[in-house]
């Protein structure tokens, strides 16, 4: 019997060499870390072999790599410019900024009307008015079978079809549209003014910190204060107070028809409009299935619950309803929001000059290729990251947690 059983003392080193050699491969530990190894080692050398090539093409082709380029003049026009800019002094670097600041201000705000549009037509689409549940219904179906690119040519032309600046539409005395696009008053700014800013941004932060402390006094002793007048106070009396101690004057640059365009006022481009409206029609119709499946989920004694209390319909949605179905609606926003500014690349077909436009123009101008592809990427993963990373925070943040 002791020939036969196995001794359990016998360790790995007493085998023959060859048996070592089989367990440890028998080991999904250490199968993991060869193929690890091997795919790393695979990468590294594809990514060799790409660079070397690259490098030899272009030095057989005496094409110079490297940024250098960033700091020489540019002498590209740029019409929507949201910081100074003149082509004959300024460089490729700050051309290249202005298309990222452009692409952000579109993204930005893209993302806050689609998400405002989104949601009305969703919560629509679920109202016991029936033309209204239909008008949302059609909205989406009609939207969504359209690409995007057609939309945002469909919205240009429609905005070149406006009359010129002498015939323009006027809303009051405070804008007019035309095919050059719109203009609209503006404040005059002037230096108290942007410390009157700095304490409304200050009020409204310690606004929300006292409704903070309004909800958590509640939770202790079953008393809310009253939040907004406080809220008021705070958001009104700081700015009053720092614009009066700075002398300030409220001076309005209104746009005023001189020969044959507008002068004064601030102009908001024709481009940009139609990329905006172009890129916010079409995200809302997926936003307002996306909040209307979200409000499905919500189980439905949650409304029959709210209604036994009394409660009104917007105050059932907005208190109860919506906040619940935050949670299965955020994830699938990320992916719209993403959508979003990547279909802001698109503006090179009505001609606004985002990162794309503009680097398209550096590489044509400078022969940098590599770069500017590389720049353009660079900048829509760093944008897709942030917001990616901010809609996981704020989904961590509303997730249910078991105490």
């Amino acid at each position: 019997m002791s020939g036969t059983t196995a001794d359990p003392r016998l360790t790995d080193a007493r085998l023959p060499p060859r048996k070592r050699m089989r367990l440890s491969w028998a080991d999904p530990r250490f199968r993991g870390l060869v193929w690890q190894v091997l795919i790393v080692g695979l990468v590294i050398l594809v990514i060799w072999y790409l660079v070397s090539n690259t490098n030899a093409n272009l030095a057989a082709r005496h094409i110079a790599t490297g940024f250098g380029f960033l700091s020489r003049v540019a002498g590209v026009p740029i019409a929507d410019s949201p910081i100074p800019y003149n082509p004959a002094e300024s460089t490729y670097g700050r051309a290249l900024l202005i298309g990222v600041l452009n692409t952000l201000k579109v993204a930005v705000s893209g993302i806050i009307l689609a998400t405002l549009l989104g949601t009305l037509i969703g919560i629509g689409r679920l109202s016991s008015n029936w033309l209204v549940a239909k008008l949302a219904a059609i909205y989406v179906e009609v939207i969504r079978d359209i690409p995007v690119l057609l939309q945002l040519l469909f919205w240009y032309t429609l905005l070149q079809g406006l009359p010129g600046p002498r015939q323009a539409i006027a809303i009051g005395n405070w804008a007019f549209l035309s095919n050059r696009g719109i203009k609209v008053a503006v404040i005059d700014w002037q230096p108290g003014q942007g410390w009157s800013l700095l304490a409304l941004v200050a009020g409204i932060a310690l606004a929300f910190g006292y409704a903070r402390y309004s909800r958590r006094r509640q939770e202790r002793t079953g008393q809310k204060p009253r939040v907004w007048p406080v809220a008021i106070a705070l958001m009104v009396l700081p700015p009053a107070a720092v614009w009066a101690l700075a002398g300030g004057s409220l001076v309005i640059d209104k746009p005023v028809l001189r020969g044959f365009n507008f002068t004064g006022g601030t102009t908001i481009s024709p481009e940009f409009v139609a990329l905006l409206l172009g890129l916010v029609v079409y995200t809302a119709a997926y936003i307002a299935e996306i909040v209307r499946s979200g409000i499905e989920a919500v189980p439905q004694g949650q409304w029959e619950a709210g209604r036994a209390l009394g409660l009104h319909s917007g105050v059932l949605l907005r208190k109860i309803v919506l906040p619940q179905a935050l949670r299965v609606v955020v994830p699938p926003m990320t992916s719209q929001y993403l959508n979003l500014t990547k279909n802001s690349s698109l503006a090179v077909a009505i001609g606004f000059q985002d990162i794309v436009s503009v680097a398209n123009t550096v590489l044509n101008q400078t022969g940098q290729a590599i770069e500017g592809i590389a720049m353009i990427m660079a900048v829509y993963l760093t944008i897709s990251l942030s917001i990616s990373l901010f809609m996981n925070w704020y989904n961590a943040r509303i997730a249910l947690v078991e105490r």
